[in-house]
C-alpha cells in the first residue's frame, strides 16, 4: 500500500533532532491512513489520532521552546500556526471519538498537505536562527525524541 506522505530530503531542515521529529509526525500520519485504509475497527482508529494528537502537541512544544532558546524573531506567528492546527486536531478526535464524524480522505489530505507545506515553508525559517545561535545540525546518537516515542 502506498502511503499518505513518504518521507524526502525534500521535508528536511537540516536539522537531525527536527527531521527525526518530522519523521514520527509523518509515520504517524502514515499509520492513521493506513488504520482507515484497512481497517473498519474504529478502536483502531482513535488510538492512532490519539497517538498522533499527543506527539503534534508534544512537537510543537519542543519547536516553541527552541525557538525561545534561540530568540528566533517570529515566535509568535510560528505558535500561533501551532495553536490552530493543534485546536483543529483535538476538534477532529473529540469528534471522531464521539461518533459524531469519521476521519475522511479529505481530512487527511488536509493534514497531509498542512504538514509538508508547514515544514517546508514555515519550519525552515528558523534553521538560519538555530544553527546561528548554536544548534548542532546532527548528533551522534538517534535523535532522543525517537527513543522516547519509540520510533
Amino acid at each position: 500500500m502506498k502511503e499518505l506522505i513518504e518521507w524526502s530530503n525534500d521535508l528536511s531542515v537540516n536539522i537531525q533532532e527536527i527531521d527525526e521529529q518530522h519523521k514520527i509526525l509523518v509515520a504517524l500520519l502514515n499509520k492513521l491512513y493506513a488504520s482507515i485504509i484497512t481497517s473498519d475497527d474504529q478502536t483502531v482508529i482513535h488510538e492512532v489520532l490519539t497517538e498522533l494528537t499527543q506527539y503534534t502537541i508534544i512537537h510543537f512544544a519542543v519547536e516553541e521552546s527552541l525557538m525561545r532558546i534561540f530568540h528566533y524573531p517570529d515566535y509568535e506567528e510560528h505558535k500561533q500556526q501551532h495553536a490552530e492546527l493543534t485546536q483543529q486536531v483535538i476538534d477532529l478526535k473529540n469528534k471522531v471519538t464521539s461518533g459524531k464524524t469519521q476521519i475522511s480522505m479529505e481530512t487527511l489530505d488536509f493534514l497531509r498537505q498542512w504538514l509538508t507545506r508547514h515544514i517546508m515553508g514555515e519550519d525552515r525559517k528558523y534553521v538560519t536562527c538555530f544553527l546561528e545561535h548554536g544548534m548542532e545540525k546532527t548528533w551522534a546518537k538517534r535523535s532522543w525524541m525517537g527513543r522516547i516515542w519509540g520510533s
